[in-house]
C-alpha cells in the first residue's frame, strides 16, 4: 500500500492526484501545515520537513513532479506517462519539471511574503515583483495550450499535473487573476477532471476527520 504524507493544498496534491487519475490505492496522511513545526515525529520520517513523502515500499520519495514520473510508470505504461520513441518525450520531461522548477518557485515567494508571514513582516514589493516573474513565466503555457487541450502528446500526461498544481496554487494565492485566456481555460478543463475532483474531496475529507482546519489562503 502507497502511503502519502501529505498537506492540504501543497506541492504534495501532484502527487494525491496522479494517484486519483491512475486509481491506484494509498492511504492518505494529512498533517496540518507546516508539519515540521505541527507534526511531531515527522521529521524522523522526513528528516526535510517537508511535503510530499511518498512510501511505497522500501521506496521513498520527497520531490513532487518525480512521484508524478513514478507513479505514472511504477506498473508497466500508463497514458500518464510519455515514453522514448514517443515525439514528444523531451517535451514530456520539460513540462514535468517546468511546473515545479520554473513556475512554483516564483509563488513560494509571494505566498510566504504575501499570505504565510505575519503581516508586520510582509514584502508587498516583492510579493508584486515575483507575480509578474510568474505571469512572465506563463508565456510558455500560453503558447503550448493555445489551440491545444493539453501539454504535450495529445493526452493529458503527468506533465499536466505538474503545471496543474501551479495553476491551482496561483488561483488560491491571487495569481489566477493574472492567466491569460489560453491558460484560464486550460486550468478550467483541468480542474474539470475527475481525478482532480476526487483528489481535493480525499484531502478535505482526511483533513475533517483529523480535526485539521482548513483555512482558504488569501492573497495580500
Amino acid at each position: 500500500m502507497i502511503t502519502l504524507h501529505h498537506c492540504v493544498g501543497t506541492r504534495s496534491f501532484r502527487a494525491l492526484w496522479a494517484l486519483e487519475e491512475l486509481g491506484l490505492p494509498y492511504r492518505l496522511e494529512t498533517m496540518p501545515f507546516p508539519p515540521r513545526e505541527q507534526t511531531p515525529g515527522y521529521l524522523a520520517d522526513n528528516p526535510l520537513g517537508t511535503v510530499p513523502l511518498l512510501v511505497d515500499g522500501s521506496t521513498r520519495m520527497t520531490e513532487s513532479a518525480a512521484i508524478c514520473q513514478y507513479l505514472a510508470t511504477r506498473d508497466g505504461p500508463t497514458p500518464l506517462a510519455v515514453y522514448p520513441g514517443e515525439p514528444d518525450y523531451g517535451a514530456f520531461l520539460n513540462w514535468l519539471h517546468f511546473g515545479e522548477a520554473t513556475l512554483t518557485f516564483p509563488q513560494t515567494i509571494v505566498l510566504r511574503y504575501g499570505v504565510l508571514e505575519p503581516r508586520e513582516r510582509r514584502l508587498p514589493q516583492a510579493v508584486e515583483d515575483y507575480g509578474r516573474w510568474y505571469s512572465a513565466r506563463l508565456r510558455a503555457v500560453t503558447e503550448a495550450v493555445s489551440g491545444r487541450e493539453t501539454l504535450c502528446a495529445g493526452r493529458f500526461t503527468a506533465a499536466d499535473i505538474s503545471v496543474g498544481y501551479a495553476l491551482h496554487l496561483a488561483e488560491q494565492i491571487g495569481l489566477g487573476r493574472r492567466f491569460p485566456d489560453p491558460v484560464r481555460a486550460y486550468w478550467e478543463r483541468l480542474s474539470a477532471r475527475n481525478g482532480f475532483r476526487r483528489a481535493v474531496a480525499a484531502e478535505l475529507e482526511d483533513a475533517a476527520a483529523r480535526g485539521i482546519a482548513v483555512t482558504p489562503l488569501v492573497s495580500a
